[in-house]
């Protein structure tokens, strides 16, 4: 009689690797808080960043899924990847830009004289944009939606494009830090921050990487 050994988990759960990238410049980047209003297109020099996110992406080879924020300049950054990946972009509304509500499309430098203004930058954890969503609540949209996502490709690379601020929410949780000093760090346009998210914990590989090889990019 042969006895067979039941299986173990694995010692090491595998985790998924998310390239979490921000959308191309657009006319607005750096004046206006465009937030969730349609119709927001790349600017020439936005589709260039997207060509050559897609060639650096392109590079590790083997990528499992892309996602994208349903609003126009993430699916037009996510394109380009998706053409050198041979895959089909699929939309994610919790990857979504913050839901700036009343300040949607206000100019940035008539929102800095706001006495609100300091305590978005110095308590971000404190405030809510009126009539629109709080700094926490955007996190941990974010973060969900990337946990559901890894899920869905344990041990897989995939590629998620969303927008600076949620990006720079999901790195401050996946580093521990609290999210009243989220603001602290910088999300270029078009630049890929990886992250090895899974049931341990997490490790961030890079952050805000706009130039060179990302293949070198694995948790040890």
């Amino acid at each position: 009689m042969v006895t067979r050994r039941k299986s173990r988990p694995s010692a090491h759960p595998r985790a998924t690797t998310l390239l979490l990238v921000r959308h191309g410049q657009t006319p607005t980047t750096g004046r206006v808080l465009p937030g969730r209003a349609p119709g927001l297109h790349l600017a020439p020099e936005g589709v260039a960043q997207a060509e050559r996110a897609a060639e650096r992406i392109a590079e590790l080879g083997k990528v499992d899924a892309i996602y994208a924020s349903p609003l126009e300049r993430t699916r037009e950054t996510a394109a380009p990847i998706a053409r050198a990946l041979g895959l089909r972009v699929e939309r994610d509304k919790g990857l979504l830009e913050c839901d700036f509500g009343d300040w949607t499309g206000a100019e940035l430098a008539k929102l800095a004289k706001l006495p609100e203004w300091s305590v978005v930058q110095r308590a971000p954890g404190s405030f809510r944009f009126p009539g629109g969503e709080s700094f926490v609540e955007m996190q941990g949209r974010m973060v969900g939606a990337l946990s559901r996502i890894a899920a869905l490709h344990p041990g897989g690379t995939v590629v998620c494009v969303s927008h600076a601020d949620p990006i720079k929410a999901a790195v401050a949780h996946y580093l521990g830090t609290h999210i009243d000093l989220f603001q602290r760090i910088v999300i270029s346009p078009c630049s890929v921050t990886v992250v090895a998210a899974g049931p341990s914990t997490p490790v961030v590989l890079t952050v805000n990487s706009t130039g060179g090889g990302l293949a070198a990019l694995r948790p040890s």
